[in-house]
């Protein structure tokens, strides 16, 4: 299995960021069932004062292969496009195996 996990930071004049983050959530947690291989995905959108990002994806996929469906499923895609990327200034990305 891997794991695959990334945090965001919203751009300083996102407008609504409750909004971006509730979107962005509602998005890529109705891929689970959809994709091939993604056993759990999960997107916390309320960080404690000591964090330094808005929101985080911890998701598990079943092989490195299925990271790469994931990758460019068109599901995952239109959500990525739709509902994260205009809003996001900085993304870190963690993949390992487990």
């Amino acid at each position: 299995m891997v794991k695959h996990i990334i945090v965001w930071q919203l751009k300083d004049d996102v407008a609504d960021k409750d909004k971006v983050k509730q979107d962005a959530k509602a998005a890529l947690e109705g891929l689970q069932g959809r994709v091939d291989g993604l056993i759990d995905i999960k997107v916390y959108i309320d960080p404690k004062g000591t964090s330094n990002c808005d929101m985080m994806l911890d998701s598990t996929l079943e092989s490195l292969d299925a990271l790469y469906a994931y990758r460019d499923h068109p599901l995952h895609v239109a959500a990525a496009n739709e509902y994260i990327r205009p809003f996001v200034k900085n993304r870190n990305c963690f993949d390992y195996e487990v």
